[in-house]
């Protein structure tokens, strides 16, 4: 039996072209699955944090955040937002830019390899960025991440515990130097395989169709392990 293709994810919680790569993967996926051999592919997320240096209560707004960390015009940045999320909205996100709350997402990052221990990684990432992008939720603070995970299928007391620690810091930390050796310079990234890699939101077509073809050339050669992974 041929084994399930390995599709590595570098993304942050708080990237919105993650979220819409994330759905337009989801729908490329699903485009496949009228396939007469559809490929199984296993998704594995790895922790990219796009400003680290967000501190742990960011007061102001995202055109705000925007404005001082591309150092453009608040017009400028509100056409930035403006854009994102209409194309969002194309793959059928709401965005809500009015309720988000900038935050740091260090800790939402250790949670999803705690997440990804119990199984329930994909659930977690699917939960947070929902929280953060269409609910206004604060993915920086300790009690509202533990209201997530457990929304997601985790033990309360015991996500309330990896938060209170560095642990799983190590893991994120690894996933953070993966993507260097990659070259990896902005997400969402995705490998396949351990081999090919493809940059950006691409379209569901797009998606489905490298999925197809590097299904087909596994089948091809089951003799033939896959490139290890981080």
């Amino acid at each position: 039996m041929t084994e399930p293709l390995r599709l590595d994810v570098w993304s942050d919680i708080a990237c919105p072209w993650c979220y819409i790569g994330k759905r337009n993967l989801e729908a490329g996926l699903a485009q496949t699955r009228a396939d007469a051999e559809p490929p199984e592919v296993e998704i594995v997320y790895h922790s990219y944090e796009l400003a680290p240096d967000t501190p742990p209560d960011y007061d102001g707004s995202e055109v705000d955040y925007l404005a001082e960390r591309k150092g453009v015009s608040r017009e400028q940045a509100q056409q930035m937002i403006d854009r994102v999320t209409e194309v969002a909205q194309g793959s059928g996100l709401a965005y809500r830019y009015d309720l988000l709350h900038h935050a740091n997402t260090g800790k939402a990052h250790r949670l999803l390899h705690f997440a990804k221990e119990n199984g329930r990684q994909l659930e977690l990432v699917e939960r947070l960025m929902s929280a953060y992008f269409t609910e206004g939720r604060h993915v920086g603070e300790d009690d509202e991440l533990v209201r997530l995970a457990v929304d997601a299928g985790l033990d309360a007391d015991a996500a309330r515990e990896v938060l209170a620690t560095d642990r799983f810091g190590l893991e994120v930390r690894r996933d953070q130097a993966q993507a260097q050796a990659y070259g990896i310079t902005g997400v969402p990234f995705y490998v396949i395989d351990g081999t090919y890699g493809v940059s950006g939101a691409q379209p569901a077509d797009a998606f489905a169709q490298i999925l197809r073809q590097v299904w087909s050339e596994r089948r091809s050669s089951p003799e033939t392990e896959p490139a290890a992974t981080a």
